[in-house]
């Protein structure tokens, strides 16, 4: 089907405009993983990254038009980049010399292999020795390509790669480096795939998916702080839910959702009783929260990593919520904690519907994706805000990010509150940003994967019991 002019227009002028909530500035290591994960997860294999990055780095070769060119590579990723590089440029007769040691990434290994089919003389080496008695490929290069080792790396070099270095820096060809600048070596120029890794930089695309950046995906997950093996109890975090009285249930649903999402410990601090063990009951006498009650919470405040208030609170509650606010570090507002005056804590999370958005901030969320992302930048004055609709929309007030996990399954009652206990929980160890981000796609992920599961039905209950599976299916553990 051929789209008309005007539907390819629309489609055009929307990738246009997202383009405005890529992330300026240099990218961090983490930060560049996650995008590539997400690329791959988009359908963008490494591999094709890989290729796309050989090819950048042929075409910056040819444009030095170098009678001929040596190849430095390392066993990462970055050596793969390079040994792509060759074989797009075999008329030069390109010498590699590459680190040939255990753990070579399966993308570099792979590269390896087809330049046996290749025009390209190609040098092991695995000590300092190895690498001097190639002293005549060091010679007189017209060029030497810098592919050793890429954003992962950290430290000074070790051998072989120190003497590659030194070999390279003693002689007086220009030196391109891929990516970023194998520490010590004197790069004449850096080529930079898809963003800059380092000030200086040349930018080359690689075909790195737009949606990598600016939606979440499981890229994301990665850049969450991981549970050291030998930690101890409570490393998880601890998260304080206040709430309930007018609604029993959601302040409970929100304490599971805590738990299944990584935190050691939820208290629920809340006027009406559940019967669920696996929650710690912090008894308020009456039938809501009120101010006789605010001196218990701040108490109980000062042990939590993060509190968490709104859940089936009601709304003759808001002068507690205010009053707690500012004394507490680290604070999720949701539900009925959305009000004003907006409650500030020292950081802060806000998680509305698109009900409560314009209850805090007076304004209703734009019908269109860029305008509603535009209108949610700017009300994030006072802490990071996760809009919560068919594409949940994230913002600290620099930067935004859309996620479009999720069912419709979700549109029970409840499964807000366990949005809420899941940030809460990830909010614990990480920046209130990624904390945010992370939850609103784990939460989709795994409504996806219960209403997959059973086709309608769903409850809360089922929601957060699916939040570890896609939360650490990858590896990872927070904590």
């Amino acid at each position: 089907m051929v789209l008309s002019a005007l539907k390819l227009q629309e489609v055009t002028s929307v990738d246009v405009e997202m383009r405005e909530f890529l992330e300026p500035g240099i990218r961090t290591p983490s930060r560049m993983r996650a995008v590539e994960l997400n690329a791959e997860y988009l359908g963008v294999s490494s591999l094709q990254m890989m290729e796309s990055a050989g090819k950048a780095l042929a075409d910056i070769i040819r444009h030095h038009a170098p009678d001929n060119v040596l190849i430095l590579c390392g066993k990462g990723n970055n050596g793969g980049d390079g040994m792509v590089a060759a074989r797009h440029v075999q008329d030069l007769e390109p010498v590699i010399v590459y680190h040939d040691d255990t753990g070579m990434s399966r993308q570099t290994a792979c590269q390896l292999s087809v330049l046996k089919h290749c025009s390209v003389t190609v040098f092991p080496v695995r000590c300092r020795d190895d690498v001097i008695a190639l002293n005549t490929a060091f010679s007189a290069p017209g060029l030497i390509l810098d592919a050793m080792l890429g954003t992962g790396s950290s430290g000074n070099p070790r051998e072989p790669i120190k003497t590659m270095v030194d070999c390279a820096n003693s002689s007086s060809t220009t030196i391109i480096s891929a990516d970023v600048p194998t520490p010590g070596i004197k790069a004449s120029e850096i080529i930079a795939f898809h963003r800059p890794k380092v000030s200086g930089s040349h930018i080359v695309d690689i075909g790195i998916p737009l949606e990598a950046e600016c939606f979440v995906g499981p890229g994301d997950l990665t850049v969450l702080k991981k549970k050291d093996p030998g930690a101890h109890k409570g490393a998880g975090g601890e998260v304080l839910i206040v709430g309930g009285g007018p609604y029993q249930g959601a302040p409970y649903l929100a304490g599971l959702g805590a738990l299944r999402a990584g935190a050691d410990i939820a208290r629920i601090a809340s006027p009406v009783f559940e019967p669920v063990p696996d929650l710690i009951y912090e008894f308020l006498p009456g039938t809501i929260v009120g101010k006789e009650h605010v001196d218990r919470i701040l108490g109980l405040a000062e042990k939590a990593d993060v509190v968490l208030v709104g859940n089936g609170l009601g709304d003759q509650s808001h002068d507690v919520v205010t009053s707690i606010a500012h004394s507490c570090k680290k604070v999720v507002f949701d539900a009925d904690a959305l009000r004003l005056p907006l409650p500030v804590a020292e950081e802060s999370i806000y998680t509305p519907h698109a009900g409560e958005f314009t209850r805090i901030t007076g304004q209703a969320p734009e019908d269109g994706l860029v305008a509603r992302a535009r209108t949610v930048k700017n009300a994030a004055k006072y802490g990071t805000i996760l809009l919560k609709g068919p594409v949940d929309i994230i913002s600290d007030g620099d930067r935004v990010r859309f996620n479009r996990s999720g069912s419709p399954l979700m549109t029970v009652g409840g499964t807000g509150d366990v949005l809420a206990g899941v940030t809460a929980a990830l909010f614990c160890n990480n920046p209130a940003f990624d904390a945010a981000c992370s939850a609103a796609y784990v939460n989709g992920k795994a409504g996806e994967a219960v209403g997959k599961h059973i086709g309608g039905g769903m409850i809360p209950r089922d929601l957060a019991d699916r939040i570890p599976l896609e939360l650490f299916k990858g590896g990872n553990s927070n904590g």
